[in-house]
């Protein structure tokens, strides 16, 4: 028996529109799904770039943009356009020179800080077993966990001129030494010393971190070939710190003149005639101590485009230098 069915029947021609309808309405829900699937990462970091754009990215395109007037940071008083002007007062200004050349002064003082005494202290301590290395490397540690104001309370007792005990432990030796915060001879030399017994834990933590990270079947392998321990450090060791090298020197450049400033204000305010200073204590002078927003805001500009390119240097210079274990 044969059942003719015409397209005129009611029952197939509701399945013929029905069945599209839904394949479509299929191939909708598995588009939104890859939309949404797309969409939820750029949902997790939103609250991060979100902060990151009104904490740092806001505030940093109000400073280029008050760089270009005259300002006394009072909420009455108006804003005068003045274009370039605080650029060229800047570049001109003496204290600003001053503070460029202590910068750089501050720079390869604390080189010595964060690079040099960190290696050889690290590669010492690797000789220290069991507990005594933890409670080595913490000691050497704690100091830049302390506050700036406890360390400078305490260089300052001991730099005292009258029974500090630096300038006793000297005096023995013959050497005389006054008031070293304000003499400008010494001063400079003073904070360095403070500033990098700080950092000198931070650079010990983050080499001995490199080391460890190190395979040590190269150097098993070295010295079964007869390689000494001194040609294992030389030729093995050093090439594999190459990454946490720069990236220390990156610091170094980079937050100097930030480590230096609560200590210069703390104990110099800069002085004596201006030996101490850095970039960034001079910017924090030009506004908030002379009220002069727009010169201010165009150190701040400056500083930021110098800083800029000097990281993407030492990035360009990690990228071809830098030797990883791989």
């Amino acid at each position: 028996m044969f059942v003719t069915v015409t397209p005129e029947s009611p029952t197939v021609t509701r399945d013929i529109e029905a069945a599209p309808a839904s394949d479509e309405g299929k191939q909708t829900e598995r588009g939104g799904r890859r939309i949404w699937g797309r969409l939820v990462p750029y949902l997790y970091i939103a609250p991060g770039v979100a902060l990151l754009l009104l904490w740092t990215y806001w505030p940093l395109a109000r400073t280029f943009e008050l760089s270009f007037y005259d300002w006394n940071l009072l909420p009455n008083s108006p804003r005068e356009f003045i274009g370039l002007q605080n650029y060229q007062s800047m570049l001109s200004h003496p204290e600003m020179r001053q503070a460029t050349i202590n910068t750089g002064v501050y720079i390869v003082a604390f080189s010595v800080f964060s690079l040099v005494l960190p290696v050889l202290i690290a590669l010492l301590s690797q000789q220290v077993r069991g507990r005594w290395k933890t409670f080595y490397q913490a000691l050497i540690f704690v100091p830049f966990l302390l506050t700036p104001v406890a360390t400078s309370a305490v260089w300052r007792w001991l730099y005292a001129e009258n029974g500090g005990a630096i300038p006793r432990l000297l005096g023995f030796f013959g050497v005389e030494v006054g008031n070293v915060f304000r003499d400008p001879s010494v001063a400079l030399l003073a904070l360095t010393v403070i500033v990098g017994w700080q950092l000198l834990g931070f650079g010990v933590l983050v080499v001995s971190a490199g080391i460890a990270g190190i395979n040590p079947d190269y150097a098993h392998a070295a010295s079964l070939d007869g390689a000494r321990s001194s040609d294992i450090t030389r030729r093995i060791t050093l090439p594999l710190l190459s990454p946490t090298l720069l990236f220390l020197g990156l610091m170094t450049l980079l937050l100097s003149a930030q480590w230096t400033f609560p200590i210069i204000d703390i104990l110099t305010r800069g002085g004596p005639s201006n030996s101490t200073t850095n970039v960034y204590y001079v910017l924090y002078q030009f506004g908030f101590q002379n009220f002069d927003a727009g010169l201010s805001a165009a150190a701040g500009v400056l500083f930021f485009i110098v800083f800029g390119v000097i990281g993407v240097l030492f990035v360009e210079l990690t990228d071809r230098f830098a030797f990883y274990d791989n």
